[in-house]
């Protein structure tokens, strides 16, 4: 039987933790350092966001300014995601980082 989340319970809404694969978001979100989430349908420009964009999940620096609405990855070896067209949606904002328990925090 597939559980799905449910958005009321209070687990749904609590910070969570994933690690990093890749070096798509280097140097500040090195491969294999785990960041702290937390859950939200908002955010800002400049913000570091899990979003789901046409059904695939992205960690990526929002950005919006006069060019419109992107997704960026920090190491310029991959391209951004141009959201104009595209449905998609902010899933949550990273709050922490930590790098062999090196701790960054992050706050908006």
């Amino acid at each position: 039987m597939e559980e799905s989340l449910n958005q009321t319970d209070c687990s749904y809404n609590e910070p969570f933790a994933l690690q990093v694969l890749g070096d798509s978001m280097e140097p500040e979100f090195p491969d294999g350092c785990i960041i702290v989430l937390e859950r939200s349908d908002r955010c800002a420009h400049g913000m570091y966001i899990m979003a789901l964009v046409e059904g695939v999940r992205w960690f990526r620096q929002y950005i919006k300014d006069e060019e419109g609405e992107r997704l960026i990855a920090l190491n310029d070896l991959y391209p951004e995601i141009l959201l104009e067209g595209l449905e998609w949606k902010p899933e949550a904002i990273a709050i922490q980082r930590n790098i062999k328990r090196e701790v960054k925090h992050y706050s908006y």
